[in-house]
Order: structure tokens, then sequence, then C-alpha cells
């Protein structure tokens, strides 16, 4: 396979993993370990596992003037990306969290738009309102009966996630093209362990082990090594190749697979508001991501 065919496998993997991962995560929150404190447990995990593996790779010196854009990716990419998103969805509900993780890639497009002067067309603004639509009124109306205590406030965390991330996508595409991937996400994840260590100390050393079996123990190492871990890699290998949209527009993916895992476990239902939401997201990124065809 050429590396473009291996960096869009590498997105659909990427998708597959956080589509489980909505419910394997609401399965440990909040009963075994408090959002703040799985982010703790998740980035001092992947720091541990990234500086090991960055021993055997050849090494490369970073500019220092690249520092101030690691910093920023770590604070998008790590600690408000993921103290929100971990949050927000102790509050509402896998499906819920999926679908509205899925104005990622109109999200990247409003912040290529001002960051990188890119000029948006018509069609992509009236997907923009319409995503918009979708979002709001998934996270004023759609109620979820199935453990989801304050799915309003979950959604608006869930989303500010979305958001974040895709300040992250930008951010990261420079030193993509700069470094080698292992160079740099060590210290986009060194430095975002020190952000959020005082946001989830207290909620981690509240852990009671004890209380752990075997397959919350399974749940916690698939979200350290294979949601965080591995995820970030996957990305990296597909943002070599690809554009940010493009990278984004594989989250997709996420509801469907986020829907038909929890779905089968019994995690989550779906309703008309949720299925209305989605049908308006879904167009929203469509006219967002649609190529003007060539005549």
């Amino acid at each position: 396979m050429n590396k473009r065919t291996w960096a869009l496998l590498a997105a659909t993997m990427v998708s597959v993993i956080y589509g489980v991962t909505f419910t394997i995560a609401k399965d440990v929150m909040p009963q075994y370990i408090e959002p703040f404190g799985f982010i703790v447990l998740r980035v001092g995990g992947s720091v541990i596992l990234f500086w090991i593996v960055s021993l055997f790779i050849p090494k490369e010196k970073i500019d220092l003037a690249d520092f101030p854009r690691i910093i920023a990716a770590a604070l998008f990419g790590v600690a408000l990306n993921m103290l929100t998103f971990f949050k927000g969805l102790s509050y509402t509900s896998p499906i819920m969290g999926a679908v509205l993780m899925v104005t990622t890639p109109m999200i990247v497009l409003i912040l290529s738009a001002f960051i990188m002067r890119e000029r948006m067309k018509k069609r992509k603004v009236l997907g923009i309102v319409l995503g918009l639509a979708g979002t709001i009124s998934l996270i004023l109306y759609g109620k979820s009966m199935i453990n989801a205590p304050n799915e309003m406030l979950g959604n608006l965390l869930v989303f500010i996630n979305a958001v974040s991330y895709g300040f992250y996508l930008i951010l990261v595409k420079k030193l993509m093209d700069k470094y080698n991937a292992f160079t740099f996400v060590k210290w986009i994840y060194t430095f975002g362990f020190i952000m959020v260590l005082p946001f989830g100390w207290s909620e981690f050393d509240a852990i009671i082990w004890e209380n752990f079996n075997t397959s919350i123990w399974w749940k916690v190492f698939f979200v350290v090594v294979f949601s965080t871990f591995l995820t970030y890699l996957l990305n990296l290998v597909s943002m070599r190749e690809l554009k940010p949209t493009t990278v984004a527009v594989f989250i997709y993916l996420q509801p469907l697979f986020a829907t038909i895992f929890a779905i089968s476990l019994g995690k989550d239902d779906l309703s008309w508001v949720k299925i209305g939401s989605a049908v308006l997201i879904f167009t929203g990124v469509y006219l967002v991501t649609q190529k003007k065809s060539v005549q």
C-alpha cells in the first residue's frame, strides 16, 4: 500500500477506536474513577509509553521557537480536549457524545478560514449553520434516559472538546511537516500532563484500586494504550499525508461505531431528537466538505 492508503487506514482505525471508547470509558466513570482522575491516569500512562518508545528512534532536536506551538498543542490537544471530553461524557450518553464530535470538521473549516485566511463559499456557510442548529438542538433537547445525569452540561462540554480538537489539528500540522512524530508528541503529552495534574490529582488520589475487577482493569488499559497512545500515533501518521480537514472528516464515522457498540450492549438508546439532530449535523458537514465537481 502507498503512503496515502496507509494514512486513510490509520484515520479509519482512529474512528473505530474512538467510537468504541465512548462506551468503554463510560463503564469506568464515575463509578470507579472520576473523570479528571481518569485523565491523569490516561495522560500519565501515555507519557511513559511515548518516552519509552522515543529511546529507540533516531534523535531530533526541536527548535526553541517551536515550543510555544508544542505547548499550545498540549493545551488544545491534551489538556482542554481530554478534560472537557471525559467530564462531558460522564454527564451525557455515548451516542450524543459521538454525534457532537462530528462538528469538528466544521470547526476546523471555520478556524482555517480565520487562521489560514481560506475563503468560505455560500454552500459551506449553509452547512455550518445547519450543523450548528443540529448541535444546539442536541445540547438543549437531546435527553437520554440511560446513564446521563446532566445531558445539557455534558453535551456542551463535549462540544467544547470538539472545538479544542479542531485547534489542535491545525496547530500540529506544521510540526508534522518538520519533525518525526515521536520527536514532539512526547513533549506535547509531557506538557499536557503538567496541565491536567492540578485538575485531576485529588480525584486520582481518591481512586480505590481494590474495587477494580478484571473487566475494569482491561477497560482502563484500553483507554490508556489504544484510545490515547495508539490513536495519537495513528492520527499523526494520517496527518503526515492528509490535510487537517481531511483527517477531521473521518470523525463522521465515530457516531456510527459508537451507536452500534453502545446499542448492542444496551448502553444507550435512540430518540427522534437525536436522529433529527444527527441528520442536521451530517447534512451540514456534507455541505462543508463537498468539493466542487469538475465539469
